[in-house]
């Protein structure tokens, strides 16, 4: 199908949406027609009209997700892109598994949208979200990665479109981010779901014995092996096989591994005859793989044979917003473990999102838990859960805003954890954006909360124009609880 005039059917429900995009695909020289049912959507499919498909999740008759196997059924060849505002891993898997060419996450960017339009209309091929990964669960609170911030709808967006794949993933991120949760969501609802996940983290083995551990040894091979070894990935055959910390993998192994990507095939250790590979590869670092390229360190051949698809996972400083679900999530894992039912209220919550995180989530479930094995209330406050990261801090950090701290300490204090938290003192590119984002939200927040959502006092509180003032408050999805005025 060319890029040419096209017929294009959006379903939402709402109408400013319809309007919006049925301006913008205009624009580019498409016929729009919209609805604002599902039941219309499905009347002109069955006619035989439209060229592609624009539609939402939720809608007043039937659910989008629910039209998509019937499409495929009766119009194989007529691609779908789907949006929804529940931004949630389990919507992108669902989308994924019944084959919609691309899913959007509200609220995106137009930008987004016709890029996604003009590869629907452009690509000849087939290259749907693939069909046939594992059933995903019922409901978000069994799916592994939990939040609904605009870093993870990208990245279950990503996810979704490599479900059903083999593609070789490398999954870079901070200790503590959920690294293997992301490798464990691919191999779980993916195509090889039926077959074993293997994981092995190189930082935790001895280098003398990392090509023993990945690829077996024979009798014999060397002091000490008195008997024949299989080595993790003839234990992943037919599976997935996950290389965590794979910046901290010896040269020797490297080469190894690099065969293995380049010929589907290794040899264990003092081993002749070649064994076939038939094994996904997942890595994940929290190292820069770049740096240690230029220092000599890592093969530059095997990081281009694993970086097929790279996949950034932030740290939790940069997701703040979705600590309220993660606690709630964490919470209910105690709960399961056999611990009290406990919940935080405002000014305990308050505490948790202005914290750093150095720790990342696993700090957070860490301190959850904690809090329901220690304390008998059933309301934890801001006084314990501050209690709790003081002691959990070998040097406690002074209250920021206190008399012994001004601000510009507060933000050189915040600023290292950046960069303590990788060996190499280089945190991914892009800090600047991030710090900014960091900073203008909770001064954006705290403004709008001190003029009760009255954005045009808050404008003038930050000596801002009210146009810019909303424009900030749509990028940085601060949410104005009390009215939009």
């Amino acid at each position: 199908m060319s890029v040419g005039r096209a017929t294009i059917l959006i379903a939402d429900d709402d109408p400013a949406i319809r309007t919006v995009l049925t301006q913008a695909l205009t624009r580019l020289g498409h016929e729009v027609r919209s609805t604002g049912t599902a039941a219309n959507l499905w009347a002109w499919i069955k006619n035989g009209d439209g060229d592609l498909v624009v539609t939402d999740v939720v809608m007043p008759d039937e659910n989008g997700l629910d039209l998509l196997p019937r499409i495929r059924r009766l119009r194989p060849d007529l691609r779908v892109i789907v949006m929804s505002a529940r931004n949630t891993l389990l919507t992108a898997v669902q989308a994924s598994e019944r084959g919609a060419f691309d899913y959007l996450a509200k609220p995106f960017d137009l930008s987004k949208l016709t890029e996604s339009v003009r590869k629907a209309l452009s690509t000849a091929s087939d290259i749907a979200l693939e069909a046939g990964a594992a059933r995903p669960p019922d409901d978000d609170e069994a799916m592994p990665l939990i939040g609904r911030s605009p870093p993870m709808q990208e990245i279950y967006r990503v996810m979704a479109r490599l479900m059903g794949t083999d593609l070789t993933v490398i999954i870079a991120g901070e200790s503590g981010t959920g690294k293997e949760l992301i490798a464990r969501a691919l191999h779980d609802y993916g195509k090889r779901a039926t077959g074993p996940f293997v994981a092995i983290n190189m930082a935790a083995i001895p280098r003398e014995l990392i090509e023993s551990e990945l690829f077996g040894h024979e009798k014999g091979a060397f002091t000490g092996a008195a008997t024949r070894s299989t080595g993790r990935f003839e234990q992943a055959q037919n599976g997935t096989l996950f290389l965590d910390e794979i910046g901290d993998m010896p040269p020797e192994a490297q080469t190894r591994l690099l065969r293995v990507l380049q010929e589907g095939e290794y040899t264990s250790v003092g081993g002749r005859s070649p064994i076939q590979a038939n094994v996904r590869i997942i890595a994940a670092t929290h190292r820069d793989l770049r740096q240690l390229i230029r220092q000599g360190l890592f093969r530059e051949d095997l990081f281009y044979r694993l970086n097929v698809v790279p996949i950034r996972l932030p740290a939790l400083r940069e997701r703040r917003e979705d600590i309220p679900d993660l606690v709630h999530h964490f919470q209910h894992q105690a709960v399961s473990l056999g611990l009290s039912s406990k919940s935080i209220d405002a000014a305990g919550l308050k505490v948790l999102m202005a914290h750093s995180w150095p720790g990342n989530v696993r700090e957070l479930e860490n301190l959850v838990k904690r809090l329901a094995a220690l304390y008998t209330e059933e309301v934890v406050g801001a006084d314990a859960i501050t209690h709790e990261l003081l002691e959990q801090s070998e040097s406690p950090a002074p209250e920021v805003g206190s008399r012994s701290e001004n601000l510009t300490d507060a933000v050189d204090r915040h600023l290292r954890t950046y960069f303590e938290a990788h060996e190499d003192g280089l945190p991914a590119a892009g800090l600047y954006e991030r710090i900014i984002r960091e900073v203008g939200r909770p001064l954006i927040a705290q403004s709008l909360e001190a003029t009760n959502g009255n954005q045009l006092r808050a404008a003038a509180l930050l000596g801002l124009n009210r146009n810019t003032l909303r424009k900030k408050i749509r990028e940085l999805d601060i949410p104005v609880v009390r009215g939009l005025k």
